[in-house]
């Protein structure tokens, strides 16, 4: 039995990790085999995402202590194992999908991606989310291209001069 102190260190650290990660996704791991864990555990620490199984109650709680999440008892029935979301918050739902399209475990419960909530139905969805890097190439993208246009621009009107120098030079010589 574990006592009152080691519950409440579990839910200190539990709380740390909330805290720091940049999403959560909490998953129902019943029926694994040991080699489906430890392939799933692995492609998760590929990505730097980390996964502790605890108590509902102790997770409720360490939530609790953080503040901010608002996860119905019922979403967590069963075994369940939280992963945290390193400096990609949409790894863990890719990893989860690429899993449970094999196997059909582990099953999504429900994930909190930047303060946004998904059910279980919506694992595709999150999934498909674009990641922090696509987004900050996406935008770059959109700005260096009216860059590009402008430089394009004023090296047409530069040739445009040149060959009308070149044409007048002629004239001239002629």
């Amino acid at each position: 039995m574990i006592t009152k102190e080691q519950k409440q260190a579990v839910v200190a650290a539990l709380a740390d990790q909330i805290r720091v990660a940049t999403s959560l996704y909490f998953v129902d791991f019943t029926g694994m085999t040991v080699a489906q864990d430890q392939a799933f555990r692995n492609d998760l620490r590929g990505k730097g995402v980390t996964m502790k199984v605890a108590k509902n109650t102790l997770i409720l709680r360490a939530l609790a202590d953080v503040g901010g999440y608002e996860i119905e008892d019922t979403k967590l029935a069963g075994q369940t194992a939280v992963l945290f979301g390193g400096t990609d918050p949409v790894a863990p739902a890719k990893i989860i999908r690429q899993h449970f399209e094999k196997t059909e475990k582990p099953k999504l419960k429900v994930a909190v991606v930047e303060g946004m909530y998904f059910d279980s139905t919506q694992l595709k969805q999150v999934s498909e989310l674009p990641t922090r890097e696509d987004m900050i190439a996406g935008m770059i993208g959109s700005i260096h291209a009216p860059i590009t246009g402008i430089v394009g621009s004023i090296n047409a009107v530069m040739r445009d001069v040149a060959s009308l120098i070149e044409e007048v030079a002629k004239k001239k010589a002629a």
